[in-house]
C-alpha cells in the first residue's frame, strides 16, 4: 500500500510540475526551486519530488544538470492529446485534401443505407433555427462519408479534423464569421456531394467537396478583409478623435 501511495504522490507532484511549465510559471530554461522548497509546496518528501523530477527528465520536460540544479527543457516534448495551434484557412486546406479523397473513395462502395442517413443529414443542415443542430448534422454528414471510405486511416484523420474545427478557439471563432451567411450555399453544396455519391462517381464526388472547401475558403477570406478593414476604419477614427482633441486643446 505504500508502495502505491508513493507511486500516487510522485506522479501527483509530476503533474503539477507539468501544470506550473505549461502555465508559464516555471518558463523554458529556468531552474526550478530546490527539492527543498518543491517540498514545502506540495507538501510531501524530498524523495518524492526527485522521483517526480527523474520522471519528467525522461519525459524531456525537465533536464537535471550535476551539481548545478534542475531545469525546465527549452524544448518541451508534445502532448499527443493536445491540439495544434492552427488557422482557419489552414484547416480548411487539410480537410479539402483528406475529405476530397474520403467522398472518392466512399462512392465506390457506399450502400444504399448509408445514403439514406446523409440524405437526413442533409436535410437537418437545412435548420436555419438551430445552428448547433445543423453545425452537428454537418459534422456527422462529413463523418459518415469517411466512414463509408473503408479507411480507418482515413477516419480518425478526419475525425481529428473535425475535433480542431470545433475545439480550436481561433479555427472556431473563424469558421463562425461564415457559418451564419453561407446556408443557402452550404446546403446546396452538400446535395451536389450527395448526389455524386448516389450516382458512385468518385470523380465527382472528389470534384463537389473540392468546390465545398474551395467556396468555404473563398467565404473567409472575405469575411477577414472585412473584419481587418473595419478594424482599420476604427484604429483610423480613433487617430482623428485624438488630433482633433488634441489641437482643441492646444
Amino acid at each position: 500500500m505504500d508502495t502505491m501511495r508513493n507511486q500516487r504522490l510522485f506522479h501527483d507532484v509530476a503533474n503539477k510540475i507539468t501544470q506550473l511549465i505549461e502555465q508559464g510559471v516555471f518558463s523554458a530554461g529556468a531552474r526550478l526551486p530546490g527539492e527543498r522548497d518543491l517540498a514545502d509546496r506540495f507538501g510531501v518528501s524530498r524523495v518524492t519530488v526527485r522521483e517526480a523530477e527523474i520522471a519528467l527528465q525522461a519525459l524531456g520536460r525537465l533536464e537535471i544538470k550535476m551539481g548545478s540544479g534542475v531545469y525546465v527543457s527549452r524544448k518541451q516534448p508534445l502532448d499527443n492529446g493536445a491540439l495544434p495551434e492552427i488557422s482557419g484557412f489552414e484547416l480548411i486546406e487539410a480537410r479539402s485534401l483528406f475529405e476530397s479523397e474520403a467522398a472518392a473513395l466512399a462512392a465506390k462502395n457506399i450502400t444504399h443505407e448509408t445514403l439514406l442517413k446523409l440524405e437526413q443529414l442533409v436535410n437537418k443542415m437545412d435548420d436555419r433555427e438551430d445552428l448547433d443542430a445543423a453545425i452537428e448534422a454537418n459534422r456527422l454528414f462529413h463523418l459518415t462519408i469517411a466512414e463509408a471510405s473503408k479507411n480507418r486511416a482515413v477516419l480518425h484523420t478526419v475525425q481529428s479534423l473535425w475535433r480542431m474545427r470545433l475545439e480550436v478557439p481561433a479555427v472556431r471563432n473563424t469558421y463562425e464569421t461564415v457559418a451564419s451567411d453561407d446556408a443557402d450555399c452550404r446546403a446546396r453544396e452538400h446535395r451536389n456531394i450527395l448526389d455524386a455519391l448516389k450516382a458512385h462517381d468518385p470523380i465527382a464526388a472528389r470534384n463537389a467537396m473540392r468546390q465545398h472547401f474551395y467556396r468555404l475558403l473563398k467565404a473567409m477570406l472575405e469575411a477577414t478583409e472585412q473584419l481587418e478593414l473595419r478594424q482599420l476604419q476604427k484604429r483610423g477614427a480613433e487617430s482623428r478623435e485624438r488630433f482633433l482633441r488634441s489641437a482643441l486643446s492646444g
